[in-house]
């Protein structure tokens, strides 16, 4: 038990940041995502 105790905070404050991290870059992504799937159709728009 006493192990566990120790683990908790050498562990748990790394995951904690990756998660926040990968939370507010969730939705940069989804909208990088979006304009590079629109991106072929803007340019299709530019040759005419």
């Amino acid at each position: 038990m006493e192990q566990w105790i120790t683990w908790i905070p050498e562990v748990g404050f790394p995951i904690l940041v990756t998660f926040y991290l990968l939370h507010r870059i969730d939705h940069r992504l989804k909208e990088l995502n979006e304009s590079l799937l629109q991106l072929p159709l803007n340019l299709g728009t530019y040759k005419r």
